[in-house]
């Protein structure tokens, strides 16, 4: 019998054992299980050449079906997770302000009209400031730190996929770079050293704040490269926890 990864938070005693520790319950848990804390598996894709970094960049967009002369992929991130692809991709379906493995309190979730076409995401979680409670002041509203916009979701794999490919795939502005938002997982591939039984990608793909010129090795690229890895990391190796927790729960006898 198929059995369903997503479960109803706080209805079930087993659904506690598949939060990572330190869950996103104060700014000062999510500073330091998102980014002061190493996580336990690197993920970020490194090149040894830009030429390296640029064909994979390319064969990811192709796949994508991107114009692979509109961006530059500054991120690729990858994580072997030990269960089926479709229940990975399931359980990244349920992404809200609640997800364990997500830094709501550094960037809450917000979903428009209760579905992922399309999300914001908040610095702190605040939409405005200076608001009382009154009836016709509500403060000074706030641009959220992302706008995420769905560009295609690749719920079910096509036929000629020989990997079980599914993916989200957003426009993204606001605060954060210009450019698009992914996240793709498949089927692990034997000949390329995969062991678990599917990967997960997370890719970040923009022209630096709109400008194509940007130079690559700008000293903001760096910054903004440094707390991103360290961030994406964890959250991906929570994904990873998660999912396989669940999964080993619901597949006992």
């Amino acid at each position: 019998m198929k059995q369903n990864l997503n479960t109803s938070k706080g209805k079930s005693t087993s659904s506690a054992k598949t939060i990572p520790h330190g869950t996103s319950g104060t700014l000062w848990s999510d500073l330091y299980y998102f980014l002061l804390q190493k996580p336990d598996k690197e993920t970020l894709i490194r090149f040894e050449t830009p030429v390296e970094r640029a064909n994979f960049s390319q064969r990811i967009l192709q796949r994508l079906k991107i114009g692979v002369d509109q961006y530059t992929v500054l991120n690729i991130h990858k994580i072997g997770i030990d269960i089926p692809g479709r229940y990975v991709f399931e359980e990244l379906l349920t992404w809200d302000s609640d997800s364990d493995y997500w830094p709501n309190q550094l960037a809450r979730v917000k979903r428009q009209e209760g579905t992922l076409d399309h999300v914001l995401v908040y610095l702190f979680g605040l939409e405005n400031i200076f608001s009382f409670e009154h009836p016709q002041y509500n403060g000074i509203k706030l641009p959220p730190l992302f706008k995420l916009n769905k560009l295609r979701f690749n719920r079910t794999p096509r036929t000629s996929d020989q990997d079980n490919a599914r993916s989200l795939l957003y426009d993204c502005s606001g605060g954060y770079p210009i450019g698009i938002f992914s996240l793709y997982v498949r089927s692990s591939i034997a000949e390329q050293n995969e062991k678990e039984a599917s990967q997960l990608f997370f890719m970040v793909a923009f022209n630096f704040f709109g400008k194509q010129n940007w130079v690559y090795d700008h000293f903001i690229n760096r910054i903004w490269e440094s707390i991103h890895n360290r961030a994406t990391a964890n959250i991906m190796n929570r994904i990873k926890k998660i999912c396989e927790t669940k999964f080993n729960t619901f597949s006992m006898p």
